[in-house]
């Protein structure tokens, strides 16, 4: 299915980033995996011949944008699969307890990034006239929930991003996928910021978190490729 194709693909050194680099290099595509974590995308790398890696921060501009100028030209017109899949987490508490410093944060890597991302590789994506563009959402981005006053709204926005593509986009050959996992078992909270009165027990939190994440990485990954094979708008992940 995605031979010829390219996956550009962040937050690749671990959890679903690594099994939907893994995935897609097995079904043929040529994989490049991006993260500020240097070891994790050492070992996503070694589990697949077809990954290359590259360290980059989603939350800066000028990495992005020397990143797509390098690689653009040698895509050499193949379908460009662009997967946004890069986030932190912020577990604060309540809105008046969360700094807007945080909040900042948190938005320039979870939204910020997906759209950067996107902006520099959108010329291409249009001359070429195919290709995905694939944004992880969360199901905090479907409805809102108590302590996530930060992230879900980040997760709002890369939703109706996401929809506010497709709309421009219909007839154009690109497609959108907005992904919206739930209970995955990933390290997004284990590796999380926790402020105010959620940095009293953070390991409650993980424990909490790691009870109901019962979907594994490499499922959701193949939940997200057979989504796009069959043109999903909306691709759903867990129970």
């Amino acid at each position: 299915m995605w031979k010829d194709s390219v996956f550009i693909i962040t937050g690749a050194a671990s959890g679903i980033g690594r099994q939907l680099a893994i995935q897609a290099a097995q079904q043929g595509a040529d994989v490049i995996a991006l993260d500020l974590n240097e070891e994790g995308l050492k070992e996503t790398a070694s589990l697949h011949q077809g990954i290359r890696t590259r360290k980059l921060d989603v939350a800066d501009a000028g990495q992005i944008s020397n990143f797509a100028a390098e690689t653009i030209p040698e895509l050499l017109g193949r379908k460009l699969v662009l997967v946004n899949n890069a986030g932190v987490s912020l577990v604060s508490g309540d809105f008046k307890n969360t700094s807007l410093e945080d909040m900042e944060w948190l938005m320039n890597i979870n939204f910020w990034g997906v759209v950067r991302m996107t902006k520099a590789f959108y010329p291409y994506l249009l001359k070429q006239g195919q290709g995905h563009i694939v944004n992880v959402s969360s199901v905090f981005g479907l409805a809102g929930m108590l302590h996530q006053c930060a992230y879900g709204p980040s997760k709002f926005a890369v939703r109706g991003f996401t929809e506010t593509l497709r709309m421009e986009l219909i007839g154009t050959g690109i497609l959108t996928h907005s992904v919206h996992p739930g209970g995955v078992d990933t390290d997004i909270v284990r590796n999380g910021k926790f402020t105010g009165a959620m940095s009293r027990d953070p390991q409650l939190h993980i424990r909490n978190f790691s009870r109901m994440a019962k979907t594994r990485p490499e499922d959701a990954a193949r939940v997200i490729l057979e989504g796009m094979v069959k043109k999903k708008e909306r691709i759903l992940i867990g129970k």
